[in-house]
């Protein structure tokens, strides 16, 4: 039955992200597995409808904020104010009390009020002025960053960086898709008419349910041994941490889950490598001047690492 409240979920949002199906398995496979996922693409491809139109399937509240380098950490995760009436301190809620918090332009924020994300995204809480503020659950970020744009970013720490499950692009539509993009939106957005298809309720329930997918024992030295090799490669400066084999390992539950798979196989392990792996991985300098990126080094070590053999026991 929850796996097809997730086929119902993914139908949904296909109904306004339009020929983007690898894109919305993984961003639900990232809800349901408890991350976070980081989007690196141009504007205008979808991103904002992405993240509501989930929010609208699962009966959620959707926040957004615009990432500016004039934002404060106190605009993001909130703020005590005085009550004079009362003579006490008020907690005023920030945006991130929500459900999906779509971070746009995540990187044109300072690093002091990016990392005002950091305690959000790991322990799921917001601490001010020393008292600790539980968030709603499900509680997920759905950040972007434009690639091309220079001027007026920063680049987001690694620790902001390991906290992301995955990070994936939307990437252009074929011609046919944007073809039937302008027949869809030729009179309203087909957002206007989405219904719930989900309650919060059932992506907790089912965040809990994939926990329990089989994983074999090879399958988990797989992963080990490739996030174990990123921390050895000649061409990077800093490999992946353990967060990154976690991060592996919950996808890959998550992944097989969606498919109606009972057990981890390590072909999904192999195929969730790049996005879980990319944006944990620092090249050397060299590495970088010589056409060097981190899907090649993905690749790289993918093929150098030998694949087991496993079957459900």
């Amino acid at each position: 039955m929850s796996r097809e409240l997730l086929n119902r979920l993914q139908s949904n949002i296909e109904k306004v992200i339009l020929g983007k199906t690898d894109v919305i398995r993984h961003v639900i496979a990232a809800l349901v597995a408890g991350g976070h996922v980081l989007i690196e693409d141009v504007p205008g491809l979808g991103k904002t409808y992405l993240a509501r139109s989930l929010a609208l399937s699962i009966s959620g509240l959707f926040h957004r904020i615009q990432f500016t380098p004039d934002l404060l950490p106190s605009d993001v995760t909130g703020v005590s104010i005085y009550n004079q009436q009362k003579k006490i301190f008020e907690f005023r809620k920030g945006p991130v009390f929500t459900n999906i918090l779509l971070g746009d332009e995540l990187n044109r924020a300072t690093p002091r009020t990016q990392s005002a994300l950091l305690e959000c995204m790991e322990e799921r809480q917001v601490t001010v002025d020393g008292v600790t503020h539980i968030l709603p659950r499900p509680f997920f970020v759905l950040a972007t960053q434009n690639p091309i744009e220079q001027q007026g970013v920063y680049n987001l720490p690694e620790a902001q960086l390991d906290r992301f499950l995955i990070q994936i692009a939307i990437g252009y539509p074929k011609h046919y898709v944007e073809m039937e993009i302008l027949e869809a939106q030729k009179k309203k957005h087909p957002i206007e008419n989405l219904e719930p298809v989900l309650k919060m309720e059932d992506v907790v329930s089912i965040q809990e349910q994939i926990r329990d997918l089989y994983v074999d024992e090879s399958v988990r030295d797989y992963i080990v041994s490739l996030v174990e090799k990123t921390r050895v490669h000649p061409s990077l400066v800093l490999g992946a941490s353990p967060r990154a084999s976690l991060a592996l390992f919950r996808m890959g539950q998550a992944m097989c889950y969606l498919d109606g798979v009972e057990f981890l196989r390590p072909d999904v392990v192999k195929l969730l490598a790049k996005p879980v792996l990319r944006h944990r991985l620092i090249l050397k300098p060299q590495a970088r001047l010589g056409g060097v990126t981190a899907d090649q080094v993905v690749e790289d070590i993918l093929h150098n690492t030998p694949v087991p053999t496993t079957r459900r026991v």
